[in-house]
């Protein structure tokens, strides 16, 4: 069986890992956010206000990248003094958990709305009001009775600028997704860690 004093060393170090991992999915997330700011690594359309509204909101960048950050930067150096003031390592843990959570959240939320949404890219509206005319917006949020995400014929017949516009949107914004429900698993992880971190900490005192 596992004395208090092994439950609360491996406790330390289960934060210092989650803190790692959560600082590398939240620059990951920042990066996949940025990508999303240029098209194809194009910065004429950024430059031309020509982003759509998700991508611009950020919530990869400041969401999932640097609330998760701070909050990882904290789960970091919780490892080092845990043992010292239990107390303090777990109102610095509920803290980080919650910026860790609510980053996370606004991310997840903002990515799937997204994917809902479609990209924003200029297509032909002429198949929506038989009048030929090219503008920039959401296309496959007024498309009638298809899916976009499941049906691929779609991806370069809409959206006529920039090119890959579906491709880029879906890889990127499905990314965001994966990484926010990450950070999510691993935080829910880590309020069981500092719970029994602190509870084996009183243990071995008494």
């Amino acid at each position: 069986m596992l004395s208090f004093p092994r439950v609360v060393a491996c406790s330390r170090t289960c934060s210092r890992f989650l803190g790692l991992s959560l600082g590398t999915a939240s620059l990951f997330a920042a990066g996949a956010n940025i990508a999303l700011l240029f098209p194809n690594w194009d910065t004429t359309y950024l430059t031309r206000g020509l982003i759509g509204k998700h991508a611009m909101l950020g919530a990869g960048i400041w969401g999932g990248g640097f609330m998760v950050l701070v909050a990882a930067t904290l789960i970091s150096l919780t490892g080092y003094f845990s043992d010292r003031a239990p107390c303090l390592h777990m109102l610095i843990a509920l803290l980080s958990s919650s910026l860790t959570l609510l980053g996370a959240l606004v991310c997840f939320v903002t990515s799937g709305v997204a994917l809902q949404d479609g990209p924003f890219c200029m297509f032909d509206t002429s198949s929506f009001n038989q009048t030929q005319a090219w503008k920039f917006g959401y296309p496959f949020k007024d498309l009638p009775n298809r899916n976009y995400l499941y049906d691929s014929s779609l991806w370069t017949s809409v959206c006529l600028e920039p090119s890959k516009a579906v491709v880029w949107h879906v890889a990127f914004f499905s990314t965001l997704v994966c990484i926010s429900l990450l950070q999510l698993l691993l935080v829910a992880i880590h309020v069981i860690n500092s719970i029994l971190g602190l509870f084996c900490s009183f243990c071995e005192k008494s």
